[in-house]
């Protein structure tokens, strides 16, 4: 990943809208939603929500596809490791990083 395509999804994210709306499509993956579903979901209204998707669609981080009737959105799993790793790229100074477990976590 080059640097400008890591500002773009770090910009997209750093917005707590969006970043709910990537959240709630991690979990959802790999089947997606449709924006009602995630509306609902959200407590956003359609337009709100509009923007933001657009957003993250434009950044790499969603991904849209028609089926039928319905708009289903996904999140881009390839984008968001390229991303993880390019912010881990230079970790441990180069030597390979031991897993970090999260306090209280059982499966970490």
């Amino acid at each position: 990943m080059e640097e400008k395509a890591a500002v773009a999804s770090l910009a997209a994210l750093a917005q707590g809208m969006r970043l709910r709306i990537f959240r709630v499509l991690i979990g959802a993956a790999p089947q997606g939603m449709t924006p009602g579903e995630l509306s609902a979901t959200l407590g956003v209204p359609g337009s709100t929500l509009s923007f933001h998707l657009k957003e993250l669609l434009h950044a790499g981080l969603v991904t849209q596809e028609r089926e039928g009737r319905n708009l289903i959105y996904r999140p881009s799993i390839e984008q968001m490791n390229e991303l993880l790793a390019y912010l881990t790229a230079h970790c441990c100074q180069g030597a390979a990083c031991e897993a970090i477990s999260a306090p209280g976590c059982t499966t970490c």
